[in-house]
Parts: C-alpha cells; sequence; structure tokens
C-alpha cells in the first residue's frame, strides 16, 4: 500500500461516520493521477496555500483599511483564523481535518481589495454582479496557474462556495468553517475595535457578556466548546439556542457599532470610488490588462468579468498605487 492508501485507511478507522473521507471524494473537474504520499484535500490545502492569490491576502483589507498599527487583521491573518477555529472544532469531532483547512484557507480567496467596500462597489458597476464567494470558487477553477486553475476536489470547492451565513454547505466540514468564519470576525473585529479606541468591552450589553463572555477569548472559547457539545456524534453542526441568539446578537451589535460605524468606515466612500473607476478605465482601456487577462478575453470570456477578475484580484496597495498612476497629475520634468 502506499502512504496515501495507509492515510485513507486510517481515516476510514478513525474519523466520524459523518466525515468526508478522502478515498470517498466526488472529485475534481478534470481527473489527475492520484498522489503516493497525500490524500486528495491535502492536495488541495497545499495548492491553496502555494497559490498566487493567498499570498495576496496579507495586502488586503479585513476591516480597517490600511491601518497605521501593526496589529490589526488583514484578510490573511482572518483567513488562518478561520483556519485554527475550525481544526479546532473537526479534530474534536473527529472529522477530516484537512478539508476543513484547504476550505477555510481557500475561502477568501476571490475577495476584494478594501473590503466589502470593494466588493460592493463591484457589484454596483458591474452588470454581472459580483459576489466574493463565487469569486473565490473562479479563482481556484480558472484565474489560478495562468488560466488553468487548480483543480480542487468537489468538497472543497462546495465548502468555499458556501460559507458566507446564506450558503448551505453539504458536507459538515463545510459547515465548521461556515460557523468558524463568523466565529473569527465576531473575536477578531471586536479586539481590533476595541484596540481603535471605537469601543470598549463595557459596551457589549450585558445580557450577551452574561451568556458568551465579557473578553475576545471568553467568547471564542464559549462558541467552541458549545459547537463541539451539542455537534458531538451529530450528523450536523448545531449550537445550543441560548450561544446561538447570543453569537446573532453580538454580530448585529458589530453591524450597528463597528462594520457601519461612521468613524471606522469614513474612508469606505473613497474606496469604493477608486474600485469603481478603475473597473470602468480598464472597460475602456482593455488592451492594459495584463497578458493574462487578454488570453481570458481571447476565450471568449465576457469583457465585464475579466475586468471585475483583474480589478478585484488586486490588494489595497497596489490599487492606490495603480490609481495614483493612472489618475493622479505628475511633475512636469525636462
Amino acid at each position: 500500500m502506499t502512504i496515501r492508501e495507509n492515510l485513507e485507511q486510517w481515516e476510514e478507522d478513525y474519523l466520524s461516520p459523518y466525515a468526508a473521507k478522502s478515498k470517498n471524494s466526488k472529485g475534481r473537474l478534470r481527473e489527475e493521477t492520484e498522489c503516493d504520499i497525500r490524500p486528495v484535500f491535502q492536495r488541495d490545502r497545499d495548492r491553496i496555500i502555494h497559490c498566487k492569490a493567498f499570498r495576496r491576502l496579507k495586502d488586503k483589507t479585513q476591516v480597517f483599511l490600511t491601518p497605521e498599527g501593526d496589529h490589526y487583521r488583514t484578510r490573511l491573518t482572518h483567513t488562518l483564523e478561520v483556519s485554527q477555529n475550525a481544526r479546532t472544532i473537526a479534530k474534536a469531532l473527529k472529522l477530516n481535518e484537512e478539508l476543513v483547512e484547504a476550505i477555510a484557507l481557500g475561502h477568501d480567496l476571490g475577495h476584494t481589495p478594501f473590503g466589502h467596500a470593494g466588493e460592493r462597489a463591484l457589484n454596483r458597476v458591474c452588470p454581472l454582479g459580483f459576489d466574493h464567494s463565487v469569486q473565490s470558487v473562479r479563482t481556484v477553477d480558472r484565474l489560478e496557474k495562468n488560466g488553468h486553475g487548480l483543480n480542487l476536489t468537489y468538497e472543497v470547492r462546495d465548502g468555499i462556495l458556501n460559507h458566507q451565513t446564506s450558503g448551505r454547505p453539504h458536507t459538515l466540514e463545510g459547515k465548521v468553517v461556515r460557523l468558524s468564519d463568523k466565529i473569527a470576525y465576531i473575536h477578531h473585529d471586536m479586539d481590533d475595535a476595541v484596540r481603535a479606541g471605537i469601543l470598549r468591552e463595557s459596551d457589549v450589553p450585558e445580557e450577551i457578556r452574561a451568556v458568551l463572555g465579557s473578553t475576545p477569548g471568553e467568547r471564542l472559547d464559549c462558541f467552541i466548546h458549545d459547537i463541539v457539545t451539542n455537534s458531538m456524534d451529530q450528523n450536523d453542526i448545531i449550537m445550543s439556542e441560548q450561544v446561538g441568539r447570543a453569537m446573532r446578537d453580538i454580530r448585529q451589535f458589530m453591524f450597528d457599532n463597528v462594520y457601519k460605524n461612521p468613524i471606522a468606515k469614513s474612508e469606505e466612500i473613497k474606496a469604493e470610488m477608486l474600485m469603481e473607476t478603475l473597473y470602468h478605465h480598464y472597460m475602456t482601456h482593455v488592451d492594459a490588462m495584463p497578458e493574462e487577462f487578454l488570453r481570458l478575453l481571447s476565450e471568449g470570456e465576457p469583457r465585464e468579468q475579466v475586468v471585475c477578475d483583474y480589478v478585484g484580484a488586486m490588494t489595497d496597495r497596489f490599487a492606490i498605487a495603480l490609481y495614483s498612476d493612472i489618475f493622479v497629475p505628475k511633475s512636469w520634468q525636462i
């Protein structure tokens, strides 16, 4: 037996009967020769970590646009926190850790610069619409590796597509990531908001603190323990009614006091204008895009989609520099 086959047998012997098993994967978009060492979900995780879109997450906004401090979260650190939460839950429930890690590491690969402000801008100006979950799947299916994509398994692609609140993942591992994403951003966005002086811990309503705790660490511990306790030996990933209600309440509290806070979001109008301007510029100057995107056009992809692919893939820093280079006058020199 190969190392991969031994690992697949270990999954059969050890993991929960409700876990997704590597050898039972529904497969890839294109058939491939199996690796003799790594099961399929481990290969997917490795491909995501090594792809360009993953590296760009380090310079993309989570909540606070281009913050001055070194300790605010970026889209990359958010992704790593989602992955860690998901792995902790999956390990306790004997689910497939490599599948949850692959989904978690890939769930935001299609996110725009400037966080949800960039996403709103592209969704508004592009007639095809723009949703970062759909774009994340497009990134792994089509955009990476010069248009060949990463050729990931169905289970990873399904988890990436369905990671938002409205999603309905088809595996328990996908459901773990869907909840872990919420847990992560509630945890770290509160921490960042306190660091920024926008909130104090005492601002969280007492009825929420009574259930979840009074610090980010206490809330994180509460969420994870509640999911593990209520999902153990179940063919579902669930929370208790009390903690689930408190999660919805604190999430709404964050929307009211952070995500829509005029101080925290004071620069978002500028960011949206920048994104819209770049979109319209490349719609009329399509030849100015890099060769890899022109190749997509030559293969019949709609111009609106390809322009979104290019502008949406940018980092905050690159988008600002590009906008400045195109639209800000330069000093005249002899």
